[in-house]
Parts: structure tokens; C-alpha cells; sequence
């Protein structure tokens, strides 16, 4: 008879995201629903315990534009990432054609764009906008890395 073990499935790529970001929550949640084996993490940056020198980055850095995190400390930012997460989860697929010569130029721009106006978007998908402020990229005077 085998020893029961609870082994917890290797991640194999972790998401850095922004939790206080609408649509960055909704992306998580089509994420999580697809994440069966736990090949994907999830860490949301604006977490109080969350130290972005441990990726070598400021939090300023990490809010202007996705980030992911490899096992072995390896970092990649912008479509990649999402590109990346999707194939954690079984969807890569569906992201594929981002990835390919002809459009990888044009997916990752579009992606830039919409990078720097997620905040302002998530209203236009349903999403609750921020009331007080707190979800707007910030300055240097938040205390963070």
C-alpha cells in the first residue's frame, strides 16, 4: 500500500498582478476557474506583505505593466506574460496567434496601450471604478520599493 502524500502541484509560472485593479481581479477569476492543476500562481503586488525588491523592481514598475514570475527567478513583463499564464492553465492556444511573427509586434503595442489606460478602462467593462483614488498608479510618495 502507498503513503499518501499531499503533494501540492509545481507552479510554473506565478502572475504578478494588481488586486485593486477591476480588471485585472476579472482576469484572475477566468484564470483561477482554469487553474485545476495549479501550474499558475497568483501574487497580487499591492498586498501589504508583497516586497517588489525581491524581483528587483519598484512598484512603480510592476503597476505600469504585467509581470511574471518563472520558477527560477526569471522575469517577464507585457503580453508575454499573459501568453505565458494561458498556457499554464491549459488555454495557450486561445493566445497563440499573439505570439506569432506577423502580429506578436502588433499584440504587444496594442497590449502597452491598454497597459496604460487599464485603470480608466475598467469602467467601460463593468467594472466599479476606484472612488477614493487608491487604484490610480502612483506617484513616487507611495511608500513602496
Amino acid at each position: 500500500m502507498k503513503p499518501e502524500t499531499s503533494e501540492q502541484p509545481q507552479v510554473q509560472f506565478t502572475l504578478l498582478y494588481d488586486g485593486e485593479c477591476p480588471i485585472c481581479q476579472k482576469e484572475v477569476a477566468w484564470l483561477s476557474r482554469f487553474n485545476k492543476q495549479g501550474k499558475l500562481g497568483f501574487k497580487d503586488i499591492t498586498d501589504t506583505d508583497f516586497d517588489p525588491a525581491l524581483h528587483n523592481k519598484t512598484f512603480a514598475q510592476l503597476m505600469a505593466e504585467i509581470h511574471g514570475v518563472y520558477p527560477n527567478g526569471a522575469i517577464v513583463k507585457g503580453m508575454p506574460v499573459f501568453r505565458e499564464a494561458y498556457r499554464a492553465v491549459g488555454l495557450g492556444w486561445l493566445l497563440a496567434p499573439t505570439g506569432w511573427p506577423i502580429l506578436k509586434q502588433l499584440f504587444d503595442g496594442l497590449y502597452l496601450i491598454f497597459a496604460k489606460y487599464r485603470l480608466s478602462l475598467g469602467g467601460l467593462f463593468g467594472a466599479k471604478r476606484c472612488q477614493d483614488g487608491s487604484c490610480q498608479i502612483p506617484k513616487q510618495s507611495r511608500k513602496r520599493g
